[in-house]
């Protein structure tokens, strides 16, 4: 049984769509394994400041399965997919690893790229799997955040999680 880890994050109503979408992948894939909850600048797009996370479960779903019932939980909570890749979300769930599996030439895209390009990815994810090895470096995560590059994208810990 694959572990998988899925990054988290919201713009909109944003401690009250965290909260929800906790719940909802508890209840959907049983127990989670969550980083502290960061907030971060809009990248890309002017915007309110974002709440981000890593989530990590266990799951015998196969992997399209997995992010179809990703994609519902958005949807369910006002999530509206557009062509435009920045822009505000009230809720967005991107599977970053599954399992060792690399998967780069379908949309699914494992391990998911965001990785290393973004410290509101690498840094919860650095949390939670630190002793995880990258399936493509080979560096640990903790590894790739103590080397990781663009510290000039400000991001801090939220003292408390949303209620």
């Amino acid at each position: 049984m694959p572990r998988v880890f899925v990054s988290v994050g919201s713009n909109i109503d944003r401690a009250r769509n965290i909260r929800s979408a906790l719940d909802t992948m508890a209840a959907q894939f049983g127990e989670l394994v969550i980083s502290e909850i960061y907030e971060s600048e809009a990248v890309g797009f002017e915007g309110q400041n974002f709440y981000n996370l890593v989530v990590a479960f266990d799951t015998d779903l196969g992997l399209d399965e997995l992010v179809a019932r990703l994609h519902d939980i958005e949807y369910a909570h006002g999530r509206a997919r557009s062509n435009r890749k920045f822009a505000p979300r009230t809720l967005d769930l991107d599977l970053l690893i599954y399992g060792g599996l690399v998967d780069h030439a379908t949309p699914h895209d494992v391990p998911r790229h965001e990785i290393t390009e973004y410290a509101f990815v690498l840094r919860p994810l650095s949390e939670i799997a630190g002793d995880e090895v990258h399936p493509e470096s080979g560096q640990t995560y903790a590894q790739m955040w103590q080397a990781f590059s663009d510290r000039g994208q400000r991001l801090w810990r939220v003292v408390r999680r949303p209620d």
